[in-house]
C-alpha cells in the first residue's frame, strides 16, 4: 500500500537572486521529472528565479511563494555573524513542514537523479539516507542522516517529532538540528523510520576525492544509486579552492555535453533539446532588448 504520494519538493530562492538560474539547477529538476515522473513538483521560493534555464523548466513546476519574513521558524543566533546563513537554515524547517503537510520526497536542488525510486519506498512512512559520520564543534564523532533527500508520508510521526525538536537543537551549525538530531531520533524511535545505506543518495561524499570523482573523473555509478547529492556549497564559488578547482562557471552546456566525467555522463541526457538550445547569453540579451523596446513604445 502506498503511503507516500509521488510528489517532489524543492526549496530555492530564499534570498534575493542576483544571477540567472543555473544549468545545474535546471538539470536537477529536469532529471527528477524524467526519472521519477512525479505527479507534482512543488517549488517553494521567496525570490523567484530568472533567466534562460528558469523559463524552460518553470512550466513543469507548481510554484508556491514563501515570505520568509513572516515565518515563525524559531531560529535565533548566539553568534550574529551567522545571520547571513538564515535563509539556508530556514530551508531546513520549510522542507520538513511541507513534507509533513503534503507528503512526498524532498531533495536539495544540487542533486542529479539517476534511477526511479523503488516501489517499496512508497510504502515506508519516513526515509533518510546515511552519510559519513561527522565531527561536531566539540570534536565528537556523530552519526549523521543527511536531510538533502527525505521521503515522508503526509503527517508522518517521525517528521512531526523531528520538526518539534529542531528549535531546541538549533545552534547555528549546519548539522546539529538537521543531520545529527534525526540520527539520534532514529536510535530512539527505530519503528518510525527506514534508513537507506549511504550508496542510495550519497555515494560520492563531501571530500576532495568525492568531488573529483564527480566532476573531474569518470567513475562507474553503482546499481543501487538512486540520486547523487553534489555538495555544491563546497565548490560553487570561483574563489573557493580548498575542495576543488571546479566551480559553477565551468559547469555549462559545453561541459555537460562533451566532458568525460561522472556528472556529465549522468546529466547529458537531460540537456535541453536542440530546438531550445539558444545560448543563455543571447536569450538574456534579447529579453533585455524587448524590455527597452516596450519602455520606448
Amino acid at each position: 500500500m502506498s503511503k507516500v504520494p509521488n510528489y517532489f519538493h524543492f526549496v530555492f530562492g530564499l534570498k534575493k537572486q542576483t544571477s540567472p538560474f543555473h544549468l545545474m539547477h535546471y538539470l536537477c529538476l529536469k532529471s527528477c521529472i524524467a526519472v521519477n515522473r512525479p505527479d507534482t513538483v512543488y517549488f517553494y521560493y521567496d525570490h523567484e528565479p530568472y533567466g534562460y534555464y528558469w523559463e524552460l523548466i518553470k512550466p513543469f513546476l507548481t510554484l508556491e511563494r514563501i515570505n520568509i519574513e513572516t515565518l515563525n521558524s524559531d531560529i535565533s543566533y548566539k553568534d550574529e555573524t551567522l545571520c547571513k546563513y538564515k535563509y539556508a537554515h530556514i530551508a531546513d524547517f520549510v522542507r520538513l513542514e511541507k513534507l509533513v503537510e503534503r507528503g512526498g520526497v524532498y531533495a536539495d536542488i544540487d542533486t542529479i537523479f539517476v534511477r526511479p525510486m523503488p516501489q517499496h519506498f512508497f510504502g515506508k512512512e519516513f526515509i533518510l539516507g546515511r552519510e559519513p559520520d561527522i565531527v561536531n564543534e566539540r570534536g565528537e564523532i556523530k552519526t549523521s542522516l543527511c536531510n538533502a533527500w527525505i521521503s515522508s508520508s503526509k503527517g508522518s510521526d517521525f517528521g512531526r517529532l523531528w520538526l518539534s525538536k529542531m528549535p531546541e537543537h538549533f545552534n547555528g551549525s549546519w548539522s546539529n538540528h538537521s543531520t545529527v538530531l534525526p540520527a539520534e531520533l532514529g536510535v530512539d524511535f527505530p519503528e518510525l523510520i527506514h534508513i537507506e545505506p549511504q550508496s542510495s543518495f550519497y555515494d560520492f561524499i563531501w571530500s576532495k576525492e568525492g568531488i573529483a570523482d564527480l566532476f573531474e573523473r569518470n567513475v562507474n555509478v553503482g546499481k543501487n544509486v538512486y540520486s547523487i547529492h553534489l555538495w555544491a556549497h563546497l565548490w560553487w564559488d570561483r574563489s573557493r579552492k580548498d575542495f576543488s578547482r571546479f566551480h559553477q562557471g565551468r559547469l555549462n552546456h559545453a561541459y555537460v555535453n562533451r566532458a568525460s566525467t561522472t556528472y556529465a555522463a549522468l546529466a547529458k541526457p537531460f540537456l535541453p533539446e536542440k530546438k531550445f538550445q539558444l545560448l543563455p547569453e543571447r536569450f538574456l540579451a534579447l529579453k533585455e532588448m524587448a524590455k527597452r523596446l516596450t519602455r520606448i513604445s
